[in-house]
């Protein structure tokens, strides 16, 4: 079978192009090829638990090349997560021929290296069907914007964003109203996927690293970033948003917060 090999790497906006590709390729029944994706990291467990992230994408964590055989002939795994720290150069190169080189439902060692029987077989087919709908919740059939008027407007806390608070509507598209009381400041980050929102009430600023552009923002505005732009928000008033992001929810920081209060220190703020 031909198949694409996405390369060998470690950053998360990267790690995120690995896991949407190979989303893809293996929820489309017109792809033309089968695509694969190759990650490490010190230990490969995270880069797995990363890429699992993504519906179609079977991503396994092989310390030997008899996992990597497992891991191909009963799991069909698309992508192969390497742990830098405990695989050699040389095991570390057997394990990815072995990966590339086995078949889906192969004698592996884990059946002794004998073809499975029928009703295994029957059973490996199926998982690849039903293991994408794990997790997955019944969609309500109603538009993001219907969704604002729900009765409990009560957010939860960004854990990770002191002075945020949430409530998501709906999820992958991703719908929320989000909180930021005044003075809060979202330190530079990135998403998986694009997002638009339009100001509710308040103040703030936009600072589009990616594209050294900024926004001053209030009431009624609208502002689209895309997949990827590193971005640093302001706020400037206790200020509401109504967001919808392309996919999932999910933040990548590329600062932390004290270089962010000193690089928005620079901005004047708004006038009343």
């Amino acid at each position: 079978m031909n198949f694409t090999l996405l390369p060998f790497i470690i950053i998360p906006s990267a790690l995120a192009q690995v896991g949407r590709r190979v989303s893809q390729s293996a929820l489309s029944s017109s792809s033309p090829e089968e695509v694969r994706g190759l990650v490490a990291c010190g230990t490969g467990a995270g880069v797995s638990i990363f890429a699992n992230k993504f519906p179609g994408v079977f991503a396994t964590t092989c310390l030997t090349p008899s996992d990597a055989v497992n891991a191909r002939s009963i799991n069909n795994s698309n992508v192969l997560a390497l742990s830098g720290r405990y695989t050699s150069t040389e095991t570390a190169i057997e394990i990815v021929d072995a990966w590339l080189n086995t078949p889906f439902k192969s004698p592996c060692p884990a059946n002794d290296n004998r073809p499975w029987p029928h009703e295994m077989d029957k059973f490996l087919d199926k998982s690849q069907i039903e293991m994408p709908k794990i997790g997955k919740e019944d969609t309500v059939d109603t538009c993001a914007v219907c969704s604002l008027a729900v009765n409990n407007r009560e957010l939860n806390p960004i854990n990770l964003l002191p002075g945020g608070s949430i409530k998501i509507f709906r999820e992958s598209p991703t719908s929320a109203l989000v909180r930021f009381k005044a003075g809060s400041i979202e330190p530079a980050h990135h998403h998986t996927f694009g997002h638009d929102f339009v100001v509710i009430e308040g103040k703030m600023s936009v600072w589009n690293v990616t594209k050294e552009e900024m926004y001053d923002l209030t009431v009624g505005d609208y502002l689209f970033t895309p997949a990827g732009d590193v971005h640093r928000v302001k706020y400037y008033e206790d200020t509401e948003l109504f967001i919808k992001w392309d996919g999932h929810w999910d933040i990548f920081f590329d600062e932390d917060i004290d270089d962010a209060a000193a690089n928005t220190a620079i901005h004047t703020e708004l006038p009343n």
